[in-house]
């Protein structure tokens, strides 16, 4: 597949059934309808995918079933994050031999203390870079491994795979807009995350895609789309219409959010995760469901 690397990008939550267990049929319903939505490219088992929370058995077999069933209709993105290098190479080339269009990692770590230094992240990279899939960098606080602009432009000007940004750090825009800078062409792919909550700051910055949740993946579309087309205005509009639910998501829901929306839309039955997470608080919930509603998502509708 030639991969235009722009858009939207939305993850794609992984659905289970109410005692924990995978919902096999539920996670294709979700597939469908982040197409639906017109996702430009769809993200799995990354951290909105509750990745922390699957066996090794579940991942595969998740990355089987959304390849298959996706099977050509957008771009896939595998995350493959691992602290040991040769299980993150294993893991590339799983998801390239199933068909795969690009994984997506996180540098090397493990909890608090165990933190690749800036050679051991380059060297994971590099490992990776020889399975022969694109490769997006995703720079997220969780990792707690500092990723500066300099070593990022190294790893796209030496790592023919590194093609593909995710800078959901505090201050995205500045660093996406100093990585432009210093890397130039090498930098393919510059993405916003952070369920689009910089969105129009990382735009400004020279955001070319963003990786959001896929709670409402078509309201958030016409922000790019304007923004891309030279319609400023247009953009900021779009933008305005949905800040306040991209907001309560962020800072109230998490990957939640996107589980209530499409259980309330009858995509899938149940919004379950797995312990030690808490469902959404119902207060925190029914006001993420008003916040939606006025803006009439294709989520809240689509098995209905």
């Amino acid at each position: 597949m030639s991969v235009s690397y722009t858009g939207i990008w939305p993850v794609a939550p992984t659905a289970f059934h109410e005692d924990g267990s995978l919902d096999l049929e539920g996670m294709k319903r979700v597939l469908d309808c982040l197409i639906d939505q017109g996702a430009d490219g769809i993200c799995i088992l990354a951290n909105f995918s509750e990745q922390f929370l699957l066996a090794d058995d579940e991942r595969a077999l998740l990355t089987s079933l959304c390849v298959e069933h996706i099977v050509g209709r957008v771009p896939v993105i595998v995350t493959i994050s691992h602290y040991a290098t040769r299980i993150a190479v294993e893991r590339a080339q799983f998801a390239k031999d199933l068909g795969a269009d690009i994984v997506m990692m996180m540098p090397p770590y493990h909890g608090a203390l165990l933190k690749g230094s800036a050679q051991q992240t380059y060297e994971q990279f590099r490992a990776v870079g020889e399975v022969g899939l694109p490769i997006m960098v995703q720079d997220a606080p969780l990792s707690g491994v500092d990723l500066p602009v300099p070593l990022l432009v190294k790893m796209a000007q030496e790592i023919d795979m590194v093609k593909l940004f995710k800078i959901e750090c505090p201050r995205a825009a500045n660093k996406l807009r100093d990585l432009i800078a210093m890397g130039g062409d090498v930098i393919e792919a510059p993405f916003d995350g952070e369920e689009a909550i910089t969105l129009l700051a990382d735009l400004d910055a020279g955001a070319r895609g963003s990786m959001t949740s896929g709670m409402i993946v078509d309201q958030i579309k016409p922000v790019l789309t304007h923004y891309h087309a030279g319609r400023l205005d247009e953009a900021t509009e779009a933008y305005s219409r949905v800040a306040m639910a991209i907001n309560h998501e962020n800072r109230q829901c998490g990957w939640l959010s996107c589980k209530a929306a499409m259980v309330e839309g009858g995509v899938i039955q149940s919004e379950a995760s797995r312990h030690p997470i808490e469902p959404l608080h119902p207060a925190i919930r029914a006001r993420l469901i008003a916040l939606l509603e006025p803006l009439d998502p294709l989520v809240l509708k689509w098995g209905k």
